[in-house]
């Protein structure tokens, strides 16, 4: 569903019935903890039913009450200020065992993103990076882990890796000058979305270079401005950027790609070691077989 949920929600008040239009009010006033709450917590916080919950969300036009929560979701989760993010986590947290909680939405992200993941689209965009004449890849904040990870494998794999560093956004117009056509531009962003990566890979584009988004969702702004688009969840369980999924589906792209460039990665390891053993990078361990 396309249009913004709250608007949805608005547009049709008039037509709710006591029940649902209690449920209407309080996700527009309170849309950032009504997003994270169960349908049965969601009727227990306005004091209906369940039921009373479900029906609101068909009345909308949704298969379901998930269906209308990851809606919400999705559209509310750049617009959270880190005040707010902390206190939904602590609401969704509340008492549990922390760990676990945290741990078990990573693994639940990880599972989520590989279903819902485009099988074609990740081999179009493992064979644009394979065939492309320069690679370009820009994340920052949070999302400066990844691109750095990216970047480290990729440059034992190419000779042709770009990794923009900045804090500017002019500098990234500056190393990103001469990108055009037959190059490939990996950009990284997850709520709250960097405006500098947005406009940076809309450059990009406009400049006929081939552009791979890797976010959360179809509502993020690199979503429409990227040719090719990796989907990771990031939903949080505190006020911390998940980075779980995205590294995972990176992990897979680094394999995918090392795989197509199988001879050139075994040659490029083959002169590491020797290099690693002549300058004695590594201390060795001897076993006495015990």
């Amino acid at each position: 569903m396309s249009r913004d949920i709250l608007t949805l929600i608005q547009s049709n008040m008039g037509t709710f019935s006591k029940g649902q239009k209690l449920i209407g009010r309080f996700i527009l006033e309170n849309y950032d903890k009504a997003a994270f709450m169960t349908a049965a917590k969601l009727g227990q916080t306005v004091r209906i039913s369940e039921s009373t919950v479900v029906r609101f969300a068909a009345e909308l036009g949704f298969d379901g009450y998930p269906a209308m929560q990851r809606a919400l979701q999705e559209m509310i989760r750049s617009k959270l200020t880190t005040v707010q993010r902390i206190e939904v986590s602590n609401d969704r947290l509340g008492d549990h065992d922390l760990l676990e909680k945290v741990v078990q939405s990573d693994i639940e992200k990880i599972r989520t993103s590989l279903e819902e993941l485009s099988r074609e689209e990740f081999s179009a965009i493992v064979e644009a990076i394979v065939k492309a004449k320069h690679i370009y890849i820009l994340g920052v904040r949070s999302a400066a882990a990844l691109s750095d990870f990216l970047a480290f494998y990729f440059n034992l794999i190419f000779d042709n890796v770009r990794q923009v560093h900045t804090t500017l956004a002019s500098e990234m117009f500056e190393q990103m000058l001469r990108v055009g056509e037959g190059d490939v531009v990996i950009g990284i962003s997850f709520p709250r979305y960097s405006t500098r990566t947005v406009r940076a890979m809309e450059f990009a584009r406009d400049q006929g270079a081939t552009v791979v988004a890797l976010t959360d969702s179809a509502m993020s702004p690199l979503y429409d401005t990227a040719n090719l688009r990796l989907l990771a969840k990031s939903d949080m369980a505190s006020f911390v950027d998940s980075l779980v999924a995205p590294l995972s589906i990176l992990n897979a792209l680094i394999a995918a790609v090392g795989r197509k460039k199988a001879a050139e990665v075994t040659a490029t390891f083959e002169r590491l070691e020797n290099i690693w053993d002549e300058y004695q990078v590594y201390e060795k361990v001897e076993y006495d077989g015990k």
